[in-house]
């Protein structure tokens, strides 16, 4: 439960620190420091497997007076969306999953979609396409489908901008 109360407040802070060009990071959070983009675009895609489903994260919640109600099965899921990004406010802190966020890491946060799973993230603005796990809850806003972490945003190509319209598909073992 202090995990998924962690990734709730993760995906849910209101609070924006301003940036040069517009824009904003919430709090504290923002990109990692000395990171390049060669870094990032050496990370490799997760390769999709079977994985046991973490029990705790199956069951019905309620975030920010929204009740959820989240897949217990992996299934085809295909939805639209605006995509976000949360990086190094919560580094290491545990995701739902319990395993540490890595905003170097290609992970997701999703609402509903078992964890862990794996989906396929198109950003619908450029074309790009990429493999993410599912490994924690939100986000919690109701023009957002999907929290990426900042090394997927980045090969993306959304990540300077904050968001992009993506399509997202389960991706089933």
């Amino acid at each position: 439960m202090a995990a998924l109360t962690l990734s709730l407040a993760a995906c849910s802070t209101p609070a924006v620190k301003p940036r040069k060009g517009g824009g904003g990071y919430y709090l504290n959070d923002g990109p990692p420091k000395g990171v390049t983009q060669a870094q990032i675009d050496a990370v490799p895609e997760p390769v999709p497997r079977a994985e046991r489903f973490v029990s705790g994260t199956l069951k019905p919640y309620v975030a920010m007076g929204t009740s959820y109600r989240p897949m217990t099965a992996l299934a085809p899921y295909h939805a639209r969306g605006v995509a976000s990004w949360y990086g190094t406010r919560y580094q290491g802190l545990p995701t739902s999953s319990g395993e540490p966020y890595d905003v170097l890491k290609l992970t997701a946060a999703h609402p509903i979609l078992p964890i862990p799973c794996y989906v396929r993230v198109t950003n619908l603005e450029n074309g790009r396409t990429l493999i993410v796990r599912v490994n924690d809850r939100g986000p919690f806003h109701s023009n957002r489908i999907i929290d990426l972490s900042y090394a997927a945003a980045s090969k993306l190509g959304y990540a300077a901008k904050g968001s992009a319209l993506v399509e997202i598909d389960v991706i089933l073992p």
